[in-house]
């Protein structure tokens, strides 16, 4: 059975007060001292949309994203995909922040489910909140070839920094 698929145990939600994310360790020390400590106080001042995965009834966080508005110098662009904006100093994206699943779920493809997620959710709201794209900034190599794999571009002069186009993700789905 695919986690796409209706009867999948998993859902996404927002991140709410009872979600439990004491036990949640990716492995990446940066990634779960958010978690742990800083993603109430980035959601409540509207810096961050945190989303967060769970499975069943569960309240145990399985992975989690976060989402913001943000903007990025339009010469910084890969000149491909620079030539096809309007000549801006800086364009509107939406910044997929971060992205973790817990080490005790790692094989079962949750990492793209919260992805897919993350990148309906960002060309969803380009009604509301325009952007171009949706960036990441990427925290190793092992995350540059995950996003790369799903066709996000590296920006020339910073190369875990990826983008990936409004008008690509609108075509996924």
């Amino acid at each position: 059975m695919s986690i796409w698929e209706e009867e999948s145990p998993y859902r996404i939600e927002p991140l709410a007060k009872d979600h439990e994310r004491k036990n949640f360790f990716c492995g990446v020390e940066e990634l779960d001292r958010y978690l742990h400590k800083q993603i109430t106080q980035d959601q409540k001042r509207r810096v961050a949309a945190p989303f967060v995965l769970v499975e069943g009834t569960s309240r145990e966080v399985a992975g989690y994203y976060t989402l913001s508005s943000s903007s990025v110098d339009l010469s910084a662009w890969p000149p491909e995909l620079a030539k096809k904006l309007p000549p801006y100093p800086t364009v509107p994206v939406v910044l997929l922040g971060r992205l973790a699943v817990d080490q005790k779920r790692r094989g079962q493809k949750l990492g793209e489910f919260l992805l897919i997620d993350a990148l309906s959710k960002a060309l969803e709201n380009t009604d509301k909140v325009a952007a171009a794209a949706v960036i990441v900034d990427a925290l190793n190599d092992e995350a540059v070839s995950f996003y790369r794999h799903y066709d996000f571009q590296q920006f020339p002069e910073q190369p875990n920094k990826l983008l990936l186009p409004m008008k690509t993700i609108a075509q996924m789905f």
